[in-house]
């Protein structure tokens, strides 16, 4: 879980370090909505990265396939070499942009790789809450010391290519070691089937399992759709701080971005509270701290204790949506899409409302900034009593589903007891009462050719004194 926690923390370094650096860079060369512009773009192409390694085929992510990965993250470290040392030498404003474009592609990609190794260390009745918190004041910490000691613009892109090469090299050591660990898994899974191949399951399983399936996905994308509308709240702010930063009208300095750290510890802490039953109301209280704030700086609130809100309230929201999907996204279809979805939907968020933001904010209208953050919030609240109300309705669905599952198979073993049925008939009885599959669907279900459960079938009959599978359902229903 350690290494896991350190690679995560060094993502965070390079990615909110060369975040930081591709702004101090641009406001050398644009004003300050060209920088926020810049901004919003690298940000949405890093979510394009993000999503793009989910998405990549199996046979490059999976065990057996190594040299697919060693060349596609060989080719990422180039480019994100090259790309660092243009950023850092040039001073041409396109020449910038699209060298920070390929940079934060390359890092979305490898956060999201990143992010699914932290997922899956996630151990049962322990959330990713602290270990994700750790991750980020650890990242938070060495872009201060950076920032702090490494004044020489040479060193300073050495160590930045160093981190962002490194990470690459250790993920896929990491991914190296954990295929050689599940081998055995996998050995054992195959032991542990019947002989013909089959694991005991049955329409109960089945229908649980499914019931847990469409739960995750509602779960997923409505909290999607939370960190959607909290983006829109957090956005706001954190363009109103770049905009007096790039102005030069504010200092903001170093010292304050510690604030970010001491929330992320803080997050960890109170979110993994008794399993991250907390997590969400926590989050909710300091939503709502952070829409007051903003409401209150367009009132003419000073400008440092809107930095301080911000730099607390952030920590706070960063690692809630990062640990909330990497929690989840073991579980999906596509975990390699799910686990740094928080990230993506953030920046991609972030990028998209931009523009209007500054539009908002350049025309220096209040009241409609006030409205806008009210309506936020109302939309967040919104989907928020939704994903409560979802959450609890289908753990009472899944405890309505469990105890149908207890008496639909205390039935079954009775029917089996009355009849003799063997272990395999019991089975094939169990398929041919619950589910409406046809003969040769359950014999492929099975892993048994149809001759050899007709014979099973016609065993059952005989056994049972029917002649008919509706034959059957009538006994079986009396």
């Amino acid at each position: 879980v350690w290494t896991a926690i350190v690679r995560l923390g060094v993502f965070f370094f390079v990615f909110l370090g060369l975040e930081y650096l591709f702004d101090n860079l641009m406001a050398a060369v644009t004003d300050s909505t060209g920088v926020v512009r810049a901004q919003s773009y690298v940000l949405g192409v890093s979510a394009m990265g993000f999503l793009a390694y989910g998405m990549l085929p199996e046979r490059i992510r999976n065990a057996g396939h190594r040299r697919y990965r060693v060349l596609l993250e060989g080719a990422a470290g180039v480019l994100c070499t090259v790309s660092i040392m243009i950023i850092c030498l040039h001073k041409n404003y396109s020449v910038l942009l699209l060298s920070g474009c390929l940079l934060f592609f390359m890092l979305g990609m490898t956060g999201s790789a990143v992010h699914m190794d932290m997922a899956l260390q996630k151990q049962a009745g322990k959330g990713l809450a602290v270990p994700a918190g750790i991750a980020y004041a650890l990242g938070i910490c060495l872009q201060f010391l950076d920032h702090r000691f490494l004044k020489d613009k040479v060193t300073e892109t050495a160590v930045f290519v160093i981190a962002a090469v490194g990470l690459l090299f250790f993920h896929e050591r990491a991914v190296h070691l954990r295929e050689d660990e599940n081998m055995p898994a996998v050995e054992e899974e195959k032991l542990s089937m019947d002989s013909n191949g089959k694991k005991d399951s049955g329409r109960e399983v089945y229908a649980q399992e499914r019931i847990q399936v469409t739960e995750k996905r509602v779960r997923a994308f409505l909290l999607a759709a939370i960190v959607f509308f909290m983006t829109f709240i957090f956005a706001e702010l954190d363009n109103a701080v770049t905009l007096v930063h790039a102005e030069g009208s504010a200092d903001v300095g170093h010292w304050p971005r510690l604030l970010l750290a001491v929330s992320g510890l803080a997050a960890g802490m109170l979110y993994d509270i008794r399993e991250s039953r907390y997590m969400h109301m926590v989050m909710y209280c300091v939503m709502m701290l952070s829409t007051i704030c903003m409401m209150s700086m367009m009132l003419g609130m000073p400008f440092i204790v809107g930095l301080v809100v911000f730099y607390l309230s952030a920590g706070f929201f960063s690692v809630y949506f990062t640990a909330g999907f990497m929690e989840i996204a073991p579980e999906m279809k596509r975990p390699g899409c799910w686990a740094g979805m928080g990230r993506a939907v953030n920046n991609i968020t972030a990028a998209l409302i931009a523009n209007p933001v500054l539009a908002l904010l350049s025309y220096d209208s209040s009241i409609a900034v006030i409205v806008l953050v009210l309506f936020l919030f109302v939309a967040v609240s919104t989907v928020a009593v939704v994903y409560t109300f979802q959450k609890k309705a289908f753990a009472e669905q899944l405890i309505t589903d469990a105890t149908n599952t207890v008496s639909e198979k205390e039935k079954l073993q009775k029917f089996t007891e009355l009849f003799s049925f063997t272990e395999r008939e019991a089975e094939v009885f169990g398929c041919l009462v619950n589910t409406e599959d046809s003969v040769q669907t359950i014999a492929e279900n099975l892993y048994v050719s149809r001759r050899t459960l007709e014979r099973y079938i016609s065993a059952i009959y005989e056994k049972t004194g029917v002649k008919s599978r509706v034959g059957l359902l009538n006994l079986y229903n009396k």
